[in-house]
C-alpha cells in the first residue's frame, strides 16, 4: 500500500513524519481553489481538500492524503494572498481579533473516502505597523492563508489558540492518523 500526499506544503510534510509517517509519493494537484459565489469558509475547506484528493491519480491501493487549510474571520475567506498588500490587508484585518484557521482532511483510498475538518480558534494581538512591516519584509506570508503562519515569526502575534496547533499549521495530526488507520494504512506496524 503507497501514500500519495497530494501536497506540496512541507509544513504537511514535517507533520506527517512527526508520527512517523513518510510518503511514497508527493503529488501536488492542480485545481482551482476559488471560493464559489457565497460560500462558507468551512464547506469550501472540506470541498477542496475532497476536491484535491479526487484530482491526484492513484492505484486502486494507493491511499491518497490532500488537506486544506484557510483562515475565516466570519463568513470571509482568507486564502494564501496574492501579494505583500493583500497579506497587509489580511493581517489589519486580523489585528486584534479573533478568527478561525480550518484544515479539512481528505484521504481516498480506491473509491472510498474519509475526511475529517478541524476548526480551531486563534486570537491575534493587535499589530503595530512597526511589527506589520517587518513580518511583511520577512516573506513568510507568502503562500500561507490568512498571510501567517503560527510556526513562523507570525508565531509571536498570537497569544492565545483553542484547538489543534498542528491544524493550524496545516494538518491535524491526531485526526489524520485516525483517517489513516480507518483507510487501512499501518500506522503503527513497524516498517521494513
Amino acid at each position: 500500500m503507497r501514500l500519495i500526499l497530494g501536497s506540496g506544503s512541507p509544513r504537511r510534510k514535517e507533520l506527517l513524519a512527526q508520527i512517523g509517517v513518510v510518503a511514497d509519493a508527493v503529488c501536488p494537484p492542480d485545481i482551482n481553489e476559488d471560493p464559489d459565489k457565497n460560500e462558507l469558509p468551512r464547506p469550501y475547506c472540506v470541498r477542496i481538500a475532497r476536491e484535491k484528493a479526487l484530482a491526484v491519480e492513484a492505484a486502486a491501493s494507493d491511499v491518497v492524503l490532500c488537506a486544506d487549510t484557510t483562515v475565516a474571520l466570519g463568513r470571509r475567506i482568507m486564502g494564501k494572498p496574492r501579494d505583500s498588500d493583500e497579506a497587509a490587508a489580511f493581517l489589519r484585518a486580523l489585528s486584534g481579533r479573533r478568527h478561525r484557521v480550518i484544515t479539512a482532511v481528505a484521504l481516498r483510498k480506491g473509491d472510498q473516502l474519509f475526511e475529517r475538518d478541524v476548526v480551531s480558534a486563534v486570537k491575534m494581538k493587535r499589530l503595530s505597523t512597526e511589527e506589520l512591516n517587518a513580518y511583511l519584509a520577512t516573506n513568510d506570508w507568502q503562500g500561507k492563508a490568512g498571510g501567517y503562519a503560527i510556526q513562523g515569526p507570525a508565531g509571536a502575534f498570537i497569544p492565545w489558540i483553542s484547538g489543534s496547533f498542528t491544524g493550524i499549521v496545516g494538518l491535524p495530526v491526531a485526526e489524520t492518523a485516525g483517517l489513516l488507520q480507518a483507510a487501512g494504512y499501518p500506522l503503527y506496524k513497524e516498517r521494513t
